[in-house]
């Protein structure tokens, strides 16, 4: 099971396990709230601690504050280890045994999609903090009844997170001068959406698209596919890249190609990732829910300084922030429900708009396309695109470059161009 201590360090046990405050708040006699964290890996995994620890801190935060409603907060911990099977048992596990009220987490496309029927059995409200697949809102849509407990905290969904990319290659295309850009997609499941929304929506920006290709899952060297994007005189690779993205900015920046390096990348969103790849990232861009830089709301940067705090100044991916705000959002709609009964907790959280580290969380309602995923839009949550940056000291810095209103610096071409 897991275990995590004071300072949020994870480590790995048998089971799973529980994190209980019980004798900071509440009585014993009135039951916790249990909430379900269901993560890939999070003793090893950055995707997976920041579920965890994101989790830990909004905890910490509600039971310093007289928890949800007066009841005690308590987590209860799954390591899914990525596998839809293991997730499944996981989550089954947190909810039978452990008596969750609510259940957050997963990380992924393929873990989801294997959860949701569960989740629908169970009839017990499940936030998602990681996972963008339309095919769990489209499911929430077409059969409300049945899977109306599933809501989408965060990402952005895969739709919007190609409209994310292509907003801002339209708006700042033009200004970086990248008149024609490669498109480069790694063949996974959280992709496919995405895929079909560049094919569709590519064509009326204002770059020209000189070359599209997805990618084995299994690459490990993009020499070959670099080649490609010199060959068609691309001014700038668009990658979207989860499980591949490490190798594709060390074929890159190291090897100074000449095109600039921009798009959906998982691993350079982490704050401590200039380090880990010896600045090979430098003058990279990419998309990100939050910087540590960059004040989304006032509820950003104070995250940031707490996590950083417990985890020695290393800043959370994505999924921290989501997590905790997942976790503050379920807090409110319990309060204002003034009840934890599922049905009643739905429809609270149907209407709910919460200020979170990453905008103003409210969902699409049960006739939308995307009914429960977290709308995408200047007025709610609308992710940043940054730049890998170099400081005086030789320290990376993620430098926010677009929207406008977040900018904390402007674009710096690659110094080998």
């Amino acid at each position: 099971m897991l275990k995590t201590t004071a300072s949020g360090v994870v480590g790995l046990s048998l089971a799973g396990c529980i994190e209980t405050v019980g004798s900071v708040v509440g009585s014993a006699d009135i039951d916790p709230v249990t909430i379900g964290v269901l993560a890939p890996d999070p003793d090893s995994n950055s995707t997976g601690q920041s579920i965890v620890e994101g989790a830990e801190i909004a905890r910490d935060q509600l039971n310093d504050d007289d928890g949800i409603d007066g009841r005690a907060v308590e987590l209860a911990i799954g390591d899914t280890n990525g596998s839809p099977p293991e997730a499944r048992r996981q989550y089954q596990r947190l909810v039978l045994e452990e008596g969750a009220d609510v259940t957050i987490g997963v990380a992924t496309s393929e873990v989801l999609s294997h959860l949701m029927d569960d989740i629908a059995e169970q009839e017990i409200p499940h936030l998602t903090v990681g996972s963008a697949t339309t095919a769990a809102s489209r499911m929430v849509s077409d059969q409300y009844e049945e899977y109306k407990y599933h809501f989408r905290v965060g990402p952005i969904n895969d739709v919007n997170l190609a409209e994310t990319q292509i907003d801002f290659l339209d708006e700042m295309g033009p200004e970086l001068d990248w008149d024609s850009v490669a498109i480069l997609v790694e063949d996974y499941d959280w992709t496919e959406r995405l895929w079909e929304v560049y094919q569709n929506q590519l064509g009326d920006t204002a770059v020209d698209v000189a070359m599209q290709k997805r990618y084995e899952p299994a690459t490990d060297d993009f020499s070959d596919i670099y080649d490609e994007v010199e060959r068609t005189g691309a001014d700038a690779a668009i990658i979207a890249a989860a499980h591949t993205g490490t190798q594709a900015v060390m074929d890159w920046g190291p090897a100074e190609r000449p095109f600039a390096f921009n798009g959906i990348h998982v691993p350079m969103q982490l704050s401590s990732y200039y380090g880990r790849v010896d600045g090979a990232c430098r003058y990279a861009t990419g998309y990100a829910f939050a910087t540590p830089t960059t004040e989304i709301t006032e509820k950003t940067l104070p995250f940031v300084d707490e996590y950083q705090r417990r985890n020695d100044g290393s800043a959370p991916v994505y999924t921290g922030y989501i997590s905790f705000d997942a976790v503050k959002l379920f807090a409110k709609a319990v309060e204002e429900a003034e009840t934890s009964d599922s049905d009643e907790l739905v429809s609270e959280l149907e209407d709910i708009s919460v200020t979170g580290t990453t905008g103003t969380i409210e969902f699409h309602d049960s006739s939308h396309e995307h009914a429960h995923d977290v709308i995408y839009g200047e007025d709610n949550v609308h992710p940043l695109f940054f730049q890998w940056q170099e400081n005086d000291d030789g320290t990376g810095v993620q430098q926010t470059i677009w929207p406008e209103e977040h900018k904390t610096a402007d674009y710096a071409e690659p110094d080998w161009f």
